[in-house]
């Protein structure tokens, strides 16, 4: 089904492009390539020069030229990226390697430590070979992988290709989450393969969990100390720091009570999902966010599931645990520090031996009956079944994987609605063995009415951002709840009167029930916003449509935009529409584009590192 305001051009009135011209992308002119910085760099302050207006610009420009002689005194050293000392390396899935990997160089600026920072989605040979001092900091995904933008790097490091790194020192952080079975094992592979091709290890690898902060925090001051005193390009330390306003922090330990503006239903009435739009104040937080950033909700178990637990345990609620870095009664615990309402395939592992269960350890040994035993079951059912003999509660408080951040892409943009930000929400409930389960989040925000709070923290996500240049026109690709961050891009070029062509392709499952934003879609299309809007409903006809069938129907003008300098968004589910709409454009880079399996792939390659094709999948 098409929507659109844009009439498809005739085949004949459109160049049809060989393989020579496609598939390699010409760079354009462009000042800022020249720019002293990193190119990470040189694309943030273009994106935010972007969004100023010109009497912005103008007080910026003037503060840069006086405001800050004095601290110019003091020089910072400018090295071009193959003379750099110290590279810092991140693969990042959610933003936490990115995150940590900026605090790394902060340090490192601080101590005036000649650096760069380099995603490994750009990390070619060259880089690795010219690296002397490398710190890397990867996250693991899914089932053991490393970050989808960092897949081009693995593929390097571990193949014939991969440069020999005698002449390298090196130290990883790996990232993960106890949750799974393959705990931090992207970080672990890239360490032994490391050393493997001859670097030498300037510390011993950290493990990090879901909840990191403190380890990390540790961990940058060693590196710091590790290799500033042995960067080979050192100036004079910083002069005496000038005194400046300091924003406060929120944070997922600290974070801010935003007040709910609104709580409404987006699906209706019969449909088979319970999606939200909720409405946050921002007013008072001194936060500033993005389109294409996400807002952190803090988790809490459930009181009342807390309480049930602590009954089957057996264990008395005040008695005090171990919960990361403090020490705390188990309710308190239980209720904000660990994971209760989803079981893994490695935590009954360790419970298994831990308990002391033959029948447990025998299930726990056979992966098919164990992931039978894990659908519609929590750590309550688990207790309930298998007692914890033999245990006390310390014990078994430090067997619980840490609650996970709940992250939810904003839906909103500062620019359309000052002071607030807005999200999507999918509420996760179902019965099961005669009990109702609830998202730890999405459970919560669904019994909440206005006027209550919800504990909120920025996430910030650079991996997917609208382009610099408001004039480039977007393919937006999402189902479900991944639509949210659109809705944000399209009220910020509307805001800022964007030029660029805008094309959504969306999907669900009914047009009648599980249309989200319907009527805002068809608003800005009437208005000439939306130029195009394509949507798939999967259960409105015998056979399943999803947005990779739209894409694949229209796919000579997807290429068209493409090759007119779109750029490409792809958001929501990671486990099966990502990959089946990444075959979509596969294929029609082959078909449309002329080019071989190989090419096509190099081709979205190319993309993702001209920052053309971003994706937020989870």
């Amino acid at each position: 089904m098409t929507l659109t305001a844009e009439p498809a051009p005739a085949r004949d009135s459109v160049e049809e492009p060989t393989a020579a011209k496609i598939a390699v992308l010409p760079a354009q002119a462009d000042p800022w390539h020249s720019a002293p910085f990193a190119r990470s760099v040189a694309d943030e302050v273009r994106a935010l020069v972007a969004r100023l207006a010109p009497a912005q610009r103008l007080w910026l420009s003037g503060y840069l030229a006086g405001g800050l002689t004095a601290a110019a005194e003091t020089p910072v050293p400018v090295v071009a990226p193959d003379t750099a000392p110290v590279t810092i390396l991140f693969g990042s899935q959610s933003g936490n390697s990115q995150i940590l990997a900026r605090r790394l160089s902060q340090q490192f600026a601080g101590r005036q430590t000649a650096h760069r920072v380099l995603d490994m989605l750009d990390c070619r040979k060259a880089d690795l070979e010219q690296a002397r001092e490398l710190v890397v900091i990867v996250s693991t995904h899914g089932d053991g992988d490393p970050p989808e933008r960092a897949a081009p790097f693995f593929e390097l490091l571990f193949g014939r290709k991969a440069p020999q790194l005698t002449r390298s020192r090196f130290a990883v952080m790996a990232l993960g989450d106890t949750s799974y079975e393959h705990y931090c094992a992207a970080g672990r592979r890239v360490d032994a393969r490391l050393e493997e091709l001859g670097a030498r290890r300037a510390m011993p690898r950290i493990d990090c969990d879901v909840d990191f902060e403190a380890a990390a925090a540790g961990w940058i001051d060693s590196i710091v100390l590790a290799f500033a005193g042995n960067a080979a390009t050192m100036v004079h330390p910083l002069a005496e720091p000038v005194s400046a306003p300091i924003a406060r922090v929120w944070t997922r330990k600290n974070p801010f009570a935003a007040e709910i503006l609104a709580n409404q239903p987006l699906t209706a009435r019969g449909s088979t999902k319970d999606v939200r739009h909720v409405e946050l104040s921002l007013d008072g937080a001194d936060l500033s966010y993005q389109p294409g950033d996400a807002l952190g909700v803090a988790p809490r178990n459930a009181e009342a599931q807390v309480e049930a637990l602590v009954a089957q345990l057996e264990f008395a609620a005040d008695t005090p645990v171990q919960a990361g870095e403090r020490e705390l009664p188990l309710g308190t615990a239980l209720c904000e520090h660990f994971e209760i309402g989803t079981l893994t395939a490695a935590f009954v592992r360790r419970y298994a031996q831990a308990a002391h269960s033959p029948q447990l350890r025998q299930l726990a040994d056979n992966a098919t009956a164990l992931q039978r035993y894990l659908y519609g079951r929590d750590l309550r059912d688990l207790v309930a079944e298998h007692p914890p003999r033999g245990l006390d509660a310390r014990t078994f408080a430090a067997l619980l994987p840490p609650l996970a951040p709940r992250l939810y892409s904003i839906a909103s943009s500062p620019r359309a609605t000052p002071d607030e930000v807005h999200l999507t929400i999918g509420v996760v409930a179902h019965e099961s063995r005669g009990r109702v389960r609830r998202g730890v989040v999405s459970g919560r925000v669904a019994m909440l009415d206005a006027d209550a709070t919800l504990p909120v923290y920025l996430h910030r996500n650079d991996g997917f951002r609208l382009p610099a240049d408001p004039a480039a026109a977007i393919i937006m690709i999402g189902a479900g709840t991944g639509v949210a961050p659109y809705r944000g891009f399209l009220a910020d070029r509307e805001a800022s009167g964007a030029p660029g062509r805008n094309w959504l392709v969306f999907g669900d499952r009914s047009f009648e029930l599980d249309f989200l934003y319907q009527a805002e879609w068809l608003a800005w299309r009437r208005r000439g916003l939306l130029t195009r809007l394509d949507v798939a409903f999967s259960r409105d006809q015998a056979e399943k449509i999803y947005v990779q069938h739209r894409l694949r129907e229209h796919g000579a003008d997807v290429w068209r935009w493409l090759q007119e300098g779109a750029h490409l968004y792809l958001c929501g589910d990671a486990t099966q529409m990502a990959p089946d709409v990444e075959g979509a454009l596969l294929d029609l880079a082959r078909e449309h584009g002329d080019l071989d399996a190989e090419a096509a792939r190099e081709y979205l390659l190319e993309l993702q590192r001209q920052r053309r094709y971003q994706k937020d999948v989870y």
